[in-house]
């Protein structure tokens, strides 16, 4: 099992990943892609970051925006693999999303 970060842990994470904001023992990032098959091409890119590190985020798709929720349920909370994969989702979507 993966450790539970600390708040001070949480808050230093989230200066490195300013798209996403903490939401009790979540992370939330949201993406805008200018269309609705560019919502699709992000979330496929999101989703084979996602497979090959093994970590799923929760995906809201709504017309062109993409919002995202990452969690390690468990572990019952944030640990550094949401961080790890939300810094991975923010390269892919230099070339993908505004």
């Amino acid at each position: 099992m993966t450790d539970l970060l600390t708040d001070h842990q949480i808050d230093d994470e989230l200066g490195g990943v300013p798209r996403w904001t903490r939401v009790a023992s979540e992370i939330h990032g949201s993406f805008r892609a200018g269309s609705f098959v560019g919502a699709l091409a992000f979330v496929n890119a999101v989703g084979a970051l996602a497979e090959s590190a093994g970590h799923h985020p929760d995906i809201d798709i709504r017309y062109d925006r993409v919002n995202l929720s990452l969690s390690t349920h468990d572990a019952g909370g944030l640990t550094g693999k949401d961080f790890s994969l939300a810094r991975q989702i923010d390269i892919a979507a230099a070339g993908l999303v505004d």
